[in-house]
């Protein structure tokens, strides 16, 4: 039993034909080059690419296991030049009866699994080409045909504002989902703007697992939130049992913005363009008294929650506030560049660079900001209504610390 970095929910911008998959991504985030960045930057050892069953993504795998860069993995999952395990998925919207959308996560051991999904989807999405498509169904219905098709289902970034279960559905699970499609739902999926200290103010959420994943749009954004899994290998199969923590395995560690970076963590009002600080929940603006607003998610959960203060169950592991590389005031391209030749991975700058290896390589101010983002000391500015938060750098000597 060992320990793996995951990141289950990267999208792919194109497929190596130049098609859209993801319209809102980076071009260059293909299949291929989401692998070459987990493998030689980013240090994830586990991918979850959930735009896999758009026929271009599926003929890029097609020709990645023809030239043998990639193999099929024992236990379910694809092997990418022995350093990766790919988890196949697929995200797509769904709709309430009475309007609600959310996006859902669904998770696949092989190809063959995942192009019957897709067959049996060709009927309900009019483009399969393109990501996160509307399915005309409710996500109780997709979930059962992930699960008819040997699939297990996430619902995604779950307290959102717009395309989210809690976010813009329902504030009980069990009026989206009845309790077959329940069954399927390994985890779920906290979002950029949500905790475990969010999300564990919903009792019922006490048995359910917590993924952080970083919802990639662009490559640098891979691992902006990730995981830690204990597992016995790096297959699907073995992702599904953590996910349940059966048999010892299960997610040791939740690795995340602090939800303030979130661009949803706080209602935002649309007309005068600010993030509304009065006390949670807020639905109108207390400076232009505005009731056009994007609901937070902070506002939302403290509207739907039974807990006035979380109660962490004992499976519950720590959640680490962490700011993401990018985000760290002054690393730059060149700084970067010198700390991965030194460290190998953004993995092993941010879990295994002692502060005086990072001093030596990119000096002490910038080291001293390093550490600060792995360990959640940086100043914040919360974000809202689309926008992120942004980090503020500290003044020299100060301690660095949270608003």
């Amino acid at each position: 039993m060992r320990t793996y970095f995951a990141d289950l929910h990267i999208h792919i911008g194109r497929s190596s034909d130049g098609r859209a998959v993801k319209v809102t991504a980076s071009r260059d985030l293909t299949f291929e080059n989401i692998c070459i960045e987990c493998v030689d930057r980013k240090g994830i050892e586990i991918a979850g690419m959930i735009d896999c069953a758009s026929p271009g993504v599926l003929r890029d795998i097609d020709l990645l296991l023809e030239s043998g860069q990639m193999v099929p993995q024992p236990g379910g999952g694809l092997r990418y030049r022995d350093r990766l395990t790919v988890i196949l998925g697929s995200e797509l919207e769904t709709r309430e009866v009475d309007g609600g959308l959310s996006h859902v996560l669904c998770y696949f051991p092989t190809v063959d699994a995942i192009r019957g999904f897709a067959h049996a989807l060709s009927g309900y999405v009019s483009n399969l080409q393109l990501s996160s498509q509307q399915c005309h169904m409710p996500a109780n219905d997709l979930a059962l045909i992930a699960v008819d098709h040997g699939g297990f289902v996430v619902p995604a970034h779950a307290f959102t504002p717009h395309k989210s279960l809690y976010g813009s559905c329902a504030d009980r699970i069990g009026r989206v989902f009845g309790p077959k499609a329940l069954s399927g739902i390994a985890a779920i999926e906290l979002g950029l703007s949500a905790d475990t200290d969010l999300a564990d103010r919903l009792s019922e959420l006490a048995e359910v697992s917590f993924l952080s994943n970083s919802d990639a749009h662009s490559l640098p954004k891979i691992a902006r939130e990730y995981n830690v899994l204990r597992m016995e290998s790096d297959s699907w199969e073995e992702l599904s049992l953590a996910l349940r923590r059966q048999d010892g395995r299960g997610v040791v560690g939740n690795y995340g913005m602090d939800p303030r970076l979130g661009k949803y963590h706080r209602t935002f009002c649309e007309e005068c363009g600010q993030v509304v600080t009065a006390e949670p929940p807020a639905r109108a603006c207390t400076r232009c008294g505005g009731t056009k607003v994007t609901f937070g998610v902070l506002d939302r959960i403290v509207e739907i929650a039974d807990r006035p203060s979380p109660v962490h169950p004992p499976h519950r592991p720590p959640y680490h506030h962490q700011v993401p590389l990018q985000f760290v005031p002054k690393l730059g391209a060149v700084a970067m560049t010198r700390l991965l030749n030194r460290f190998g991975s953004e993995m092993a700058v941010l879990h295994h660079a002692a502060p005086d290896e990072l001093a030596s390589v990119v000096g002490t101010r910038l080291a001293e900001h390093i550490v600060a983002a792995r360990d959640g000391s940086l100043l914040l500015q919360p974000g809202g209504g689309g926008r992120f938060g942004r980090v503020v750098a500290s003044p020299r000597g100060a301690q660095l610390r949270l608003l």
